[in-house]
C-alpha cells in the first residue's frame, strides 16, 4: 500500500469533518475474510454495526456472504431489505424490542431472524407474544464466557433454561452464542490460548447436547477472536470491524491482514497561537470513549499532540507550525471505527483517488420502519 493512497484529488468536494469510504478496502476486507475461513461463507456471521450502511450489505452479499449479526433492529432492517438469509440480533430484547422484532420477521418473510436469550423470563414474555401471533422464533443462549457483560453462566440455571425452553412451543433452540471481547492480548497466541481455555466447558457442554439437539450451531466471538474461532470447524464466526478496520485493532491484533477503509477528514480552522492548530474534529465527529491519545492517528501530519477535544474543535499541538496553512486537510485513522461511523449520517465513497458517490449511514437511527 503506497504511503500516499489515502490522498483524495477532489478533496475540495469532501466536507469536513466527515468519513471517507475506500471501495476498494472494503471489498479487500471482505474477500480478506472469506479467504481465511478457506471460501467457507457458511461459516462467517458478520457485524453489521460496524458499517451500518445498505452499500456495505450489498458489497457483503455480492461476495456469497448472506448471514448476519446485528445489534439492534434498524441494524437487521437494513440487512433484511438488503436481501440477507438470516439475522441474529444479538441483544436480549426487551420492551418495545420484541414487538419490534415480531413486526420485523412478519414482514421480511424471507428472511429466518433470532435473538438472543439468557434469562427463563425473557424466553417466557417473547413465546408468548409469538404465540399470539402464530409466529415461530429463533433463539440463541447468551453464554457468560467471563466478559460479565451479558449472558448466563455454564451452570444450573443453564440446564434450568434449556428444559424451560422445551415448554415454549413458538421458540426454535438453535444453539449457544458465546462474545468473547474481553480477550484482546496483543499476542496471538496469548490471546488463542486464554480463548480456548475459556471454550472448554463450553464445547463439552455443547458437545453433550447434540444427540438431542443435532442441528445446534455455536456463534462465537467478534473481530479480536476471529482469527481463533476460525480454526474450529464446528464455529460460526462474527467479525465486524475488520469490514472497515481502525487502528485500534491494528495495533492489536497484528496477525490479521485488512485494510483501512475508512478515514476522517478534517480541517484547520484555526492557529491561534504558536505551536498550535485547531481542527474541525470535536468529540462528535470520532468515538471520544478512549484517553485523548487513543482517538485518531494522522496520516499525513507527524510530530503532533491532540491536547483536547470539545463538541467541535480539536486542538493540537504541532512542531511544524509555520508550515501549517487554515484549510489544511488532515486524514485520519480513528482508534474505533464503530462508534466514530455512528456519529455520522453519510460517508463519501472515493474510487481511484476521487469522490465518487455517497453511502447513507441508515441504520445508525435506532428506528427505521420497524
Amino acid at each position: 500500500m503506497k504511503n500516499n493512497w489515502y490522498e483524495i484529488q477532489n478533496i475540495e468536494t469532501v466536507d469536513s469533518p466527515s468519513v471517507v469510504i475506500f471501495k476498494n478496502h472494503v471489498e479487500h476486507n471482505i474477500q480478506e475474510m472469506i479467504t481465511l475461513m478457506k471460501g467457507n461463507i457458511k461459516r462467517l456471521m458478520p457485524h453489521v454495526k460496524t458499517n451500518k450502511m445498505p452499500k456495505v450489505m450489498q458489497l457483503l452479499l455480492d461476495s456469497g456472504i448472506s448471514n448476519f449479526k446485528a445489534s439492534t433492529i434498524s441494524e437487521a432492517e437494513i440487512a433484511a431489505e438488503a436481501g440477507a438469509n438470516a439475522i441474529l440480533i444479538a441483544h436480549q430484547l426487551v420492551g418495545p424490542k420484541v414487538d419490534r422484532l415480531l413486526s420485523l420477521a412478519s414482514h421480511f418473510s424471507k428472511t429466518t431472524f433470532s435473538t438472543l436469550i439468557d434469562s427463563t423470563e425473557t424466553a417466557e414474555l417473547l413465546n408468548s407474544k409469538a404465540s399470539a401471533q402464530e409466529l415461530k422464533i429463533n433463539i440463541y443462549i447468551d453464554i457468560n464466557n467471563g466478559m460479565n457483560r451479558s449472558g448466563i453462566k455454564m451452570g444450573p440455571g443453564l440446564d434450568k433454561l434449556i428444559t424451560f425452553l422445551k415448554d415454549c412451543k413458538s421458540l426454535n433452540f438453535e444453539g449457544f452464542h458465546v462474545y468473547d471481547g474481553h480477550l484482546r492480548d496483543n499476542s496471538f497466541a496469548t490471546r488463542n490460548e486464554k480463548i480456548e481455555n475459556g471454550f472448554i466447558a463450553v464445547t463439552d457442554y455443547f458437545q453433550s447436547l447434540k444427540n438431542e439437539y443435532p442441528n445446534l450451531q455455536l456463534i462465537c466471538g467478534g473481530t479480536p477472536s476471529f482469527t481463533s474461532h476460525l480454526l474450529n470447524e464446528d464455529r460460526i464466526t462474527s467479525p465486524g470491524t475488520c469490514v472497515l478496520w481502525d487502528w485500534g485493532y491494528s495495533e492489536k491484533l497484528t496477525e490479521q491482514n485488512f485494510n483501512y477503509a475508512a478515514l476522517l477528514v478534517t480541517r484547520i480552522i484555526s492557529k491561534p497561537t504558536e505551536g498550535i492548530v485547531t481542527l474541525d474534529l470535536g468529540h462528535k465527529s470520532v468515538a471520544p470513549e478512549n484517553p485523548i491519545d487513543k482517538r485518531i492517528k494522522f496520516l499525513n501530519l507527524d510530530g503532533y499532540e491532540l491536547l483536547s477535544q470539545s463538541e467541535e474543535h480539536g486542538v493540537l499541538k504541532v512542531q511544524n507550525w509555520e508550515d501549517l496553512k487554515i484549510g489544511d486537510v488532515l486524514y485520519g485513522i480513528p482508534y474505533h471505527i464503530c462508534p466514530t461511523i455512528n456519529l455520522h449520517d453519510e460517508v463519501s465513497v472515493i474510487e481511484n483517488g476521487q469522490k465518487t458517490d455517497t453511502w447513507q449511514i441508515t441504520a445508525r437511527k435506532r428506528k427505521l420502519n420497524f
